[in-house]
């Protein structure tokens, strides 16, 4: 706004004040003193009067003007200035710290505020697998239906986008504790190394933009808890805030399976990327022709009463799920391994009939029957060390657990009843182990907009 149409000194003529008011058409003007300070104000019609008075129009401005006008700061909120021209008022001058005007707000001159920078965010969750784990193999499905049961849990991978005014990309990660910079897309796409999950991500989404990528997660990687997949969704919720044709839940889902099975060549199923993406406690099938999410009414006291006697602990070893992955492909042309995984979808289905009729006891005696045959699908999913954790587990109080993921390493899942938790705890513990309780999550990947005013 061009002030000066609003401004004069308060020692010009009534003629010259008229002048101004005619030009701005708006039938106000502001006087300023010596210095540019606003010191009063004159409307049109104060004019007219004083000169009805017998004032003439030679006569200076600041003999007419009233000094005793409303204002507002320059701060001052939307609705502040809303309310004060709900009353008489029709116009407010905005003054800034020095006394000067700023700007003029009236009914007709009051525009909704301009667009400032934003930022997205975004957090998804990990999930925590009970039974079917093998079935959403492509190859195994492709000729038996699978199924599995999964929850999502309150730790989360965590993405901030900003979008620059260049072409230059620069990703931050926490978990990877390194930084990637590139001077444009197709730099960054030549990438090898740390980011190569990211680098295949962006190589399928193909930002038009430059922009500054963060990311953290509350768990360390090869946990077991499909902590790949669960970046990837994040990172994608990010960039579905800046798309007008957003993904739905099972577009992000298959985007983030397409960039770490095809585009990056991970051996994996499909579990951890639709348990992320659409969180909660559900119940998957996979089929050719669809996959299908169900979730699951499960009464909130059984809810409750199931997380609080189950528990995580730290195996303390790695695992490389693409590897295993990769060796379960071969052993599934077993006939035993496939018999044995489909026993598992078998098992799977019992467990979801326990959970929706709170039968924890036989759910927690299901969770050690699925370990018992998922630790033979593969000689790599299980070791010395691995059974000697659950073997103590299952001494001290567990009535079954799993390992999760695809084995090798990273969490055990232990189901333990209330009375014998804390002493389950303690053995652990002696033994070196972290053990960590969690809460069920709902919601799945959530994404959102942010001004970088806020």
């Amino acid at each position: 706004m061009n002030t000066d149409l609003f401004t004069v000194d308060e020692n010009v003529t009534l003629r010259e004040a008229l002048q101004k008011i005619d030009q701005n058409s708006m039938g106000i003007i502001f006087s300023v003193d010596e210095v540019g300070r606003v010191s009063g104000v004159a409307t049109d019609g104060d004019i007219r009067r004083k000169l009805l008075s017998g004032v003439s129009l030679d006569n200076i401005v600041a003999n007419c003007v009233n000094r005793n006008f409303i204002y507002a700061n320059e701060g001052s909120s939307r609705e502040y200035l809303l309310k004060r021209l709900d009353q008489t008022i029709k116009a407010i001058p905005l003054i800034d710290e020095s006394g000067k005007l700023v700007r003029v707000i009236t009914r007709d001159s009051f525009p909704p505020s301009n667009q400032e920078p934003v930022y997205a965010r975004s957090r998804a969750p990990v999930r925590i697998s009970f039974g079917g784990g093998g079935s959403d193999l492509t190859h195994f499905f492709s000729e038996t239906d699978g199924a599995v049961i999964n929850s999502t849990i309150a730790l989360y991978s965590h993405a901030t986008l900003r979008i620059r005014t260049d072409e230059s990309i620069a990703i931050y990660s926490r978990d990877l504790n390194d930084t990637l910079e590139a001077k444009n897309l197709s730099e960054l796409l030549q990438h090898k190394g740390n980011f190569s999950l990211i680098v295949a991500l962006l190589k399928m989404i193909q930002p038009e933009f430059g922009f500054e990528l963060f990311l953290h997660s509350d768990f360390r990687m090869k946990s077991g808890l499909g902590g790949s997949a669960v970046v990837t969704a994040a990172i994608l919720g990010c960039f579905n805030q800046f798309r007008q044709d957003r993904w739905d839940l099972h577009e992000l889902a298959e985007i983030a399976y397409q960039a770490e099975r095809h585009y990056l060549g991970i051996e994996g199923g499909w579990q951890d990327q639709y348990a992320s993406v659409f969180g909660g406690f559900n119940f998957m099938e996979f089929k050719m022709e669809q996959n299908i999410v169900h979730p699951l009414r499960i009464h909130p006291d059984v809810m409750l009463e199931l997380e609080e006697n189950l528990l995580l602990c730290d195996s303390n070893l790695d695992h490389d799920s693409g590897k295993l992955h990769a060796h379960q492909r071969v052993q599934m042309t077993k006939s035993t391994v496939k018999e044995r995984v489909e026993k598992n979808v078998r098992l799977t289905y019992e467990m979801r009939n326990d959970l929706l009729r709170g039968k924890l006891t036989q759910f927690g005696q299901d969770l050690h029957e699925a370990w018992q045959l998922k630790r033979q699908f593969s000689d790599k999913i299980s070791s010395p060390k691995l059974d000697e954790i659950y073997n103590i587990a299952i001494d001290n109080g567990a009535i079954g657990g799993k390992l999760l993921g695809a084995g090798g390493g990273g969490f055990f899942l232990f189901y333990v009843p209330a009375f014998k938790r804390i002493n389950l705890i303690k053995i652990l513990e002696e033994k070196g182990l972290n053990t960590q309780q969690f809460r069920f999550e709902q919601e799945g990947l959530r994404s959102w907009m942010v001004r970088e005013s806020i």
